[in-house]
């Protein structure tokens, strides 16, 4: 009797790498925004400021949305972090991070000096300091990356979507 060894096809070890990275994916979007949040949410009128820097907003509106932000970024870093909810986590990141972006880039198109208030405080630079606006949007394009991996694959091992959904965690390639 011969025994053959089990052959794995390219497309099986996609899948099975495609898991794994995705799980780093979400693991280190979660970090990205438990950071992000955790910098902000012990200061809020900072952040207010931060976003009220951008001056695309009335003042009351946008202390109303910076007091806000650091807790949606504190909810989608536990949501991914847990792998629940992670293609609608996945698509509210992407909104975000193309606003942004938008931003950022409207910051820099109009000659504004601030810093992005990303991860801290941010608001207007002190005189002479140049605001680093190209890293910044280079940095949200990788996140916006990472969460369009997490939106076409939103299932990964270890989480709460797996473990609640009946199918193996394996998707099928027209998922």
């Amino acid at each position: 009797m011969t025994v053959t060894a089990p052959t794995t096809t390219p497309a099986d070890r996609w899948s099975l790498v495609r898991q794994w990275l995705g799980l780093a994916v979400r693991l280190g979007l979660a970090a990205v925004w438990l950071v992000a949040g955790a910098s902000k949410v012990g200061d809020l009128a900072a952040s207010g400021r931060a976003v009220n820097a951008y001056q695309v907003m009335p003042y009351d509106v946008a202390t109303v949305i910076g007091a806000a932000l650091p807790f949606v970024e504190l909810a989608l870093g536990v949501l991914l972090l847990l792998g629940l909810a992670t293609r609608l986590s996945a698509t509210i990141s992407a909104v975000l991070l193309l606003v942004f972006i938008a931003g950022i880039a409207s910051a820099w198109s109009r000659g504004l000096a601030i810093d992005c208030g990303c991860f801290g405080s941010g608001g207007q630079l002190a005189e002479g300091q140049a605001p680093s606006y190209l890293p910044e949007i280079l940095r949200d394009l990788g996140f916006l990356v990472l969460a369009g991996f997490l939106l076409i694959w939103p299932r990964t091992p270890v989480s709460v979507d797996g473990w609640l959904s009946a199918e193996p965690a394996v998707e099928d390639e027209d998922e």
